[in-house]
């Protein structure tokens, strides 16, 4: 019967592996405590080039001391939108273990105001992030010039 399941469409499944890497120790890793925080260490990992140019999803996945276990780079779209799985954003945050996350996209239009699909998605990754025990911070929209906090609009 065995010689049977090695032959049969049943045993051909794909096999799933999880994984995370550290490569810095817990307490070289940056702390963020407010929006300014998340900002510098988001703005430092941006391409520079691609700011004013492409949007871009990134994902800052944070443990319970709200130090950054590090930065997941989610999408890169075109001029005026890019896409944000949950299912991939999720994935990311319990591969590290993370205990919250902070959503970051670039408007490369220099706009910080966030638009109805912006609002839309926080809402729903937050709402994710409470059935997972995941909390969302923050949402930030980074500019070439600046950036705007949806938690410090209280649009979170």
């Amino acid at each position: 019967m065995e010689k049977h399941l090695k032959n049969s469409s049943l045993a051909k499944v794909a096999e799933i592996k999880l994984s995370y890497r550290v490569k810095v120790k817990p307490s070289e890793r940056p702390q963020v405590t407010c929006s300014t925080d998340s900002y510098q260490v988001l703005k430092a990992s941006w391409d520079t080039g691609k700011i004013e140019f492409v949007e871009q999803f990134k994902v800052m996945l944070l443990n319970r001391a709200n130090r950054v276990l590090g930065i997941y780079e989610l999408s890169t779209g075109g001029v005026s939108g890019t896409v944000a799985d949950p299912k991939l954003i999720f994935v990311a945050a319990l591969k590290a273990c993370a205990s919250s996350i902070v959503l970051c996209h670039n408007h490369p239009s220099g706009s910080l105001k966030p638009s109805a699909a912006d609002l839309q998605l926080t809402k729903k990754m937050k709402a994710g992030g409470e059935l997972l025990d995941i909390a969302v911070l923050d949402h930030i929209i980074l500019t070439g010039e600046g950036y705007s906090s949806l938690a410090d609009e209280g649009l979170l």
